[in-house]
């Protein structure tokens, strides 16, 4: 059955963001709350030390003239000071706007004018030059405060200049902060998150102050993390899953080591050496594809045992798990290739790492089972902007592979008659801004939010998510098709795949896009006698066509005869969020991708 956490913490939840982290400031005061790189090194930082920067950043907003639920922007990749903006605009009683730093100008300047930003927290020179670019279209933005771009003195002033104009403040009014803390309404506007959407314009997600604190809460009640824990962020902080995260760590009161270089992850974990990390599913397919890869090119007696230890752990988790006693001999293998190779596998995390949560996307079952055979437990979520990020999440104690757990205590599922899933709580969003219509179409009368997506629960009350409801097809000769089903088995077959793009609706059959991932052809090439040659020409060779080839068939076994791969086609360039191809949570835009590659899809039918 379902563990029926307690909901009673809704009784006593705090009355705000600014109350739930003053309130943590108190608790701990003298333990470490963040860490954050510093030249080759890392700073630490107290929940103290931050409660006393984030009260003189918020004066300084006070001092600007910023009034309750007034949305301030923050432009900044993931970062220490991203974390102080945000607290300091809470503490203020405004609203954080957020904008993504690969967000291009056009996008950029919607969302700011959209929202009526009147203070935006913008990172470096490259965000204050989107900002320069459309002045005259952001009438309502009188000052902009930079992390380490160049200031002007007057409309672009430097995050010690705030904190400066706050000490003024505060000399004159020294109860400003408490006074604008204990003022906030529960139902206060918090946070408008543009979602970039897998198509159209940007929407504004309405999120309140109840529902940060509600999630934070509802994750501390479960029992999950604690203040012993250590937290690696890396996750952008402009998407919910980051700042559920945060909300996390104020309720529990563990400390967060925080950079937010993508491509610095793998180092960084080693050094920082977290027991839990959040992240997309895209990571850990990515750390999977490298690792396999690796033992593939080691080659002979290295590789066997590499296979042989997968096998082996595999085989004792599927026992475990249906309940069956492991044989003496099996259990005595297992614990040898867990000194020879697992151990190995978990110090790449950096070997004390309790459990990853992954979200964002659909995680495949595949890839959760043999981390797992490694000792490496990735625990699935699930939820939308919509909802303020977390809705299921599974539990370190009780999971199932190829689910996203039970709802949180507090709030409700339900699956419509068409298989959508239905989600009413505390988390769920006031609406989109200046959208009724579109919030009238999510959100029912009566508080149900409409995901979108198809799923259902099983008797112990565990959600499997099975497809997006708009990505479903139906092919011309009737059968509907779930491409990320699909999609998700290619990426745990192949290890070089980077995205696997399923079309087919209304045609006779199936055909795919392929992007493969450069890290992973840069290494294929070293391994093939192609070592130097540019990401197209290897791509484009016929070993690398031949060996994708053969990785489509054995997926063609797996699938139903309707649903397999005919034709597919090698993309030249891997999908990113610059070209625009991926959102900043790396879910894939498959309207942009199929526009771009109308073409190529139309010859696959020729």
């Amino acid at each position: 059955m379902p563990m029926n956490h307690d909901a009673s913490f809704l009784e006593t939840l705090p009355k705000n963001v600014a109350v739930q982290f003053f309130d943590r400031v108190q608790k701990t005061p003298n333990n470490e709350a963040f860490r954050y790189p510093k030249g080759q090194s890392w700073e630490s930082v107290t929940w103290k030390e931050t409660g006393d920067r984030v009260t003189r950043l918020a004066a300084g907003l006070l001092a600007l003239g910023i009034e309750s639920e007034q949305r301030v922007g923050i432009a900044s990749a993931t970062r220490f000071e991203w974390i102080l903006a945000d607290l300091a605009i809470m503490c203020a009683g405004a609203a954080t706007t957020t904008v993504y730093p690969s967000t291009n100008e056009e996008d950029t300047s919607y969302i700011l004018s959209d929202s009526e930003c009147r203070v935006v927290f913008a990172e470096d020179d490259e965000q204050l030059a989107k900002l320069t670019a459309h002045k005259s279209e952001l009438p309502h933005v009188q000052k902009v405060v930079t992390f380490d771009g160049a200031t002007d003195g007057d409309w672009v002033i430097s995050l010690d200049d705030l904190a400066a104009l706050g000490d003024e403040h505060l000399a004159a009014n020294p109860g400003a902060i408490e006074a604008s803390v204990q003022a906030i309404d529960p139902e206060q506007l918090a946070t408008l998150i543009y979602t970039s959407g897998t198509t159209g314009r940007p929407k504004g997600v309405r999120l309140r102050h109840r529902s940060w604190v509600y999630e934070g809460e509802a994750i501390k009640s479960q029992g999950i993390l604690d203040e012993s824990d250590l937290q690696f962020l890396w996750l952008p902080m402009a998407h919910s899953f980051g700042k559920v995260l945060l909300s996390t760590q104020m309720a529990c009161g563990f400390a967060t080591a925080i950079d937010g270089r993508v491509e610095k992850i793998v180092d960084n974990l080693g050094v920082v050496k977290p027991t839990f990390m959040g992240a997309a599913p895209r990571i850990f397919e990515k750390a999977h594809g490298k690792i396999v890869t690796m033992q593939q090119n080691e080659g002979g007696i290295k590789e066997k045992l590499f296979n042989k230890a997968f096998a082996v752990g595999l085989e004792v988790d599927r026992r475990k798990r249906e309940g069956q006693s492991v044989p003496f001999l099996l259990n005595l293998q297992h614990g040898l290739f867990d000194k020879l190779v697992f151990s190995k596998v978990r110090d790449r995390f950096g070997g004390r790492v309790r459990f990853f949560i992954s979200g964002a996307a659909a995680l495949n079952q595949e890839i959760a089972e043999w981390f797992h055979a490694a000792g490496i437990v990735i625990l699935e979520g699930y939820g939308l902007t919509e909802n303020s990020a977390g809705a299921f999440v599974n539990h370190p104690d009780q999971y199932k592979f190829g689910s996203v757990g039970h709802v949180f205590p507090g709030s409700e599922v339900k699956i419509a008659e068409d298989g959508e899933v239905l989600i009413k709580g505390p988390g769920v969003m006031e609406g989109y801004h200046n959208l009724p219509e579109q919030t009238a179409e999510t959100l029912s009368d009566d508080g149900w939010l409409h995901s979108g997506d198809i799923g259902e629960l099983d008797s112990d009350g565990f959600l499997k998510i099975t497809d997006r409801k708009k990505d479903l097809f139906k092919t011309s000769g009737g059968k509907y098709i779930a491409p990320s089903a699909i999609e998700a088995q290619f990426k745990a077959i192949c290890p070089y795949v980077s995205q696997f793009l399923v079309h087919g609706a209304e045609r006779n059959y199936c055909v795919a896009l392929i992007a493969l991932d450069p890290d992973q052809m840069t290494e294929w090439a070293v391994h093939n006698g192609m070592e130097g040659a540019d990401y197209t020409s290897i791509v484009n060779s016929e070993g690398v066509k031949s060996m994708v080839a053969g990785y489509v068939e054995e997926l063609n076994k797996r699938l139903n005869k309707w649903e397999t791969i005919k034709k597919h086609v090698i993309l030249d360039h891997d999908l990113s969020v610059e070209s625009g191809e991926l959102t900043p949570s790396m879910k894939v835009k498959r309207k942009v991708v199929e526009d771009n590659n109308r073409e190529t899809i139309e010859s696959l039918y020729a």
